[in-house]
């Protein structure tokens, strides 16, 4: 069916997302071959301050699919997780 010029028309709105300082930013965690999964978990859980449970399913998801986002949140808390996460040389990245 054709819309015929006196019938009115609903235009779509496009947004762009942007990034800025005020947005959420996310801690990437990725695997390695040394760490133990009580290693992880233990550095999980003081950096993130989550459940033992919780740390274990992200140890385990970032075992499996090679990397996992283990921390949301300002990119200042990020770079705090970051950061201990990082003190027994466990690889992360910071993505907003």
């Amino acid at each position: 069916m054709e819309l015929q010029p006196n019938q009115s028309q609903q235009n779509e709105v496009v947004t762009e997302e942007t990034t800025g300082i005020g947005l959420s930013s996310r801690v990437l965690l990725f695997n390695d071959d040394w760490h133990t999964f009580d290693e992880v978990i233990a550095q999980l859980i003081s950096a993130t301050k989550c459940t033992f449970e919780k740390a274990r399913s992200l140890a385990f998801e970032v075992h499996v699919k090679g990397k996992a986002i283990v921390f949301s949140g300002s990119m200042k808390d990020c770079l705090k997780v970051s950061s201990v996460l990082e003190e027994i040389a466990l690889h992360t990245q910071i993505i907003t």
